[in-house]
């Protein structure tokens, strides 16, 4: 008879069930705790219950797990300093959406080689949000693909869905379900209703196919997450950071009867691909906070130990320590700065709460 399926793969290697690596690299119960404490946290941004200024920053991604947590452990520093005004989320992003081919993150290549050992980027993925939960510092990612989640959510803060998956179906559906806050990014042409679109959907019950602890194929029905909002990120038509961009989305979002929350992506299309330019947004949001704007949430920003980024694929001896493999980053004297600056500029509005 002829094979008329999986006539392209050529290899499957089995996966553990989500609650054996659970159990393996499990949660404990401080971990647990504090995972609670910061979505909640983060929920009381979003609906203006708590007046802080949301920051996710942290690198681009994460490919060498050591120079990650030396930048999470300087950036609990910091947010003993500013944490009165400034929540600060560290960026943990274990999958990258390529455009077209390239490096697809921790989880799916661990070593760097091209050798897809995904069985180990889960374990690398999950050892490592637990290192960052026991700094002190909430975790955020994005999440591409939608099994992911099974094996990692529960370390999870806060979470992404890129501007090249907010009008997937599929992501909508996995955002319903999800126990954490949500931002979904405006559409890679910088438009926001696809974002609202997904934002409505995605508080919606949904019914679709995945897996469930067991690793089973199942049909899995959700409550919807309530817990969402928008991110602007810019995009083909240029950036969407300024006073009009933000005022529209926040009429945009009114008129579709959803809260007027909008973090502010200060990298890819609002910085010109350039990330230097990155503390300049950074002051022009937080001047139209202290000019009245109340809509806007929090940011996000793109930051590592040393600036910009390196040529990948390379021989990872050759790389150097704690710079981007992905997009460009600021540098970390830039970035203490640049939320230093952020948190004396903030001063205003507490003092008026």
């Amino acid at each position: 008879m002829k094979q008329t399926s999986d006539i392209n793969v050529t290899r499957t290697d089995a996966l553990p069930a989500p609650h054996e690596l659970l159990e393996e690299i499990s949660r404990t119960e401080s971990q647990s705790e504090f995972i609670t404490q910061s979505r909640q946290d983060i929920h009381r941004i979003i609906f203006g219950d708590d007046r802080r200024f949301l920051l996710v920053i942290g690198p681009c991604s994460i490919h060498d797990a050591g120079a990650g947590l030396e930048y999470g452990r300087r950036l609990a520093a910091l947010s003993e300093q500013v944490k009165d005004r400034i929540c600060l989320v560290m960026r943990v992003y274990f999958e990258k959406p390529r455009t077209s081919l390239g490096w697809k993150g921790l989880i799916m290549d661990p070593d760097l080689d091209e050798t897809a050992n995904i069985n180990k980027g889960l374990r690398v993925a999950r050892n490592f949000l637990r290192d960052i939960i026991d700094l002190g510092v909430p975790t955020a990612t994005e999440l591409l693909d939608p099994i992911t989640p099974q094996y990692i959510a529960d370390l999870v803060s806060w979470a992404a869905i890129g501007a090249r998956t907010t009008e997937s179906q599929t992501h909508r559906q996995m955002a319903s379900g999800l126990s954490m806050p949500v931002g979904f990014k405006n559409g890679m042409d910088g438009t926001c209703q696809v974002a609202i679109n997904a934002i409505k959907a995605a508080r919606g019950v949904q019914t679709f196919l995945g897996i469930n602890q067991e690793g089973q194929a199942s049909a899995v029905t959700t409550a919807g997450n309530q817990n969402c909002h928008v991110v602007l990120r810019g995009g083909s038509s240029g950036p969407n950071y300024n006073a009009d961009s933000v005022a529209k989305t926040a009429a945009d979002l009114a008129k579709a009867g959803l809260e007027k929350a909008i973090m502010i992506d200060c990298s890819h299309g609002n910085s010109s691909k350039q990330p230097e330019k990155q503390p300049e947004v950074l002051d022009s949001i937080i001047g139209q906070i202290k000019s009245g704007n109340d809509s806007i949430i929090g940011a996000m920003m793109e930051s590592n130990l040393g600036a910009g980024n390196q040529k990948f694929p390379a021989p990872v001896d050759a790389l150097e320590y704690g710079v981007s493999i992905t997009d460009g980053c600021i540098d970390w004297t830039t970035t203490e700065a640049s939320v230093l600056k952020a948190y004396e500029n903030l001063a205003s509005r507490f003092a008026t709460a």
